[in-house]
């Protein structure tokens, strides 16, 4: 690890204009960044710690939603009443993830900030696009089994390793930031992520000493919450394939609501709202099915050891939806 400066911020600008020069980081939980730094995969000059800053609250909004400080860990989020209560696919994703002692330190912000664990993105002998841009992507050809089908490019296809951003997504989060020079900004997660494109570097619209002060989810939605993860092991495993699902039958027997946000198959975590309306309506039906699926995975694209993701997806959608109807049934 190489040398750094370390800042201990206690209020909100001054942080924000210490993480805006050249080199500096945030740190909160540090439970994905002192892993780079220790492989010297992400190398800052400037350590500017935010654990002290007024970001650890979890409040109602007066919309009937839900407003999450940047710093509240993982745990005490699963954990709250109101989270479990109201966007329990919220809670499942989150204990999905990591472990226990990973969760009690990872922070909300940080949590959608991660970086693929992509093979060639660790191996620093390797190259890389998205650690040193120009270099090329060894995993197209190469060790791919876990990476992504849809929104990559000729430049990049690491997945992103978030459970809870997938969640997030599902729920139409709204990221709040503030900047070295005192604005703000509310940044819908639909829009926070960028493709790999031709700069895979650049994984976020956010600027330097931009920082993410709280999360605010709109009011619940009213269904079935669920969180599937296929992955290797039992636990601490990130995803093959996941999928946060929000689903209402009516009396009728006919899919009233569909939320779907998939995880481990997309560059970001993965929604396509022409999914959920091709559902909604239906009878969830194996044509009903086959048809929504055919429509989230046109573009998809494997690349060998990837290529069982795009089967697996369809495995795990048929799945989801056929047990939302019988739990109706039940």
């Amino acid at each position: 690890m190489k040398r750094f400066q370390y800042i201990r911020a206690n209020e909100l600008k001054p942080a924000c204009i210490e993480g805006s020069s050249k080199g500096a980081a945030f740190i909160g939980g540090g439970t994905n960044l002192i892993d780079l730094m220790k492989f010297e995969i992400e190398t800052p000059i400037k350590l500017v710690d935010i654990t002290q800053l007024e970001l650890k609250q979890i409040q109602s909004t007066p919309e009937g939603g839900l407003r999450i400080g940047a710093l509240v860990t993982n745990s005490d989020l699963a954990a709250n009443p109101t989270v479990i209560a109201n966007y329990p696919v919220l809670s499942r994703a989150i204990l999905a993830g990591a472990s226990g002692q990973l969760r009690n330190k990872a922070t909300t912000g940080g949590n959608f900030l991660q970086r693929t664990r992509c093979f060639y993105f660790y191996q620093t002998d390797s190259a890389c696009n998205k650690r040193e841009p120009g270099t090329g992507c060894p995993a197209i050809d190469g060790e791919n089994r876990e990476l992504a089908i849809l929104g990559t490019s000729e430049h990049c296809i690491a997945q992103h390793p978030s459970d809870m951003a997938v969640a997030m997504r599902l729920l139409d989060a709204t990221l709040e930031t503030q900047k070295a020079d005192g604005t703000t900004r509310s940044i819908e997660i639909k829009d926070f992520y960028q493709l790999p494109g031709d700069t895979p570097h650049i994984e976020t619209v956010l600027e330097p000493g931009e920082l993410i002060t709280h999360v605010v989810l709109p009011p619940p939605i009213k269904g079935m919450h669920t969180y599937d993860k296929v992955r290797d092991r039992a636990s601490y495993a990130f995803a093959l394939v996941s999928c946060a699902a929000v689903i209402d039958v009516d009396v009728e027997g006919t899919l009233s609501t569909v939320r779907l946000a998939f995880g481990g198959i997309g560059s970001q975590p993965w929604r396509n709202e022409a999914v959920e309306a091709s559902l909604e309506g239906s009878k969830g039906s194996v044509p009903d099915i086959v048809k929504a699926a055919n429509i989230l995975l046109k573009e998809a694209q494997g690349h060998g050891k990837n290529d069982f993701k795009i089967a697996l997806t369809r495995r795990l959608l048929k799945q989801i939806i056929e047990r939302a109807l019988a739990a109706k049934d039940a």
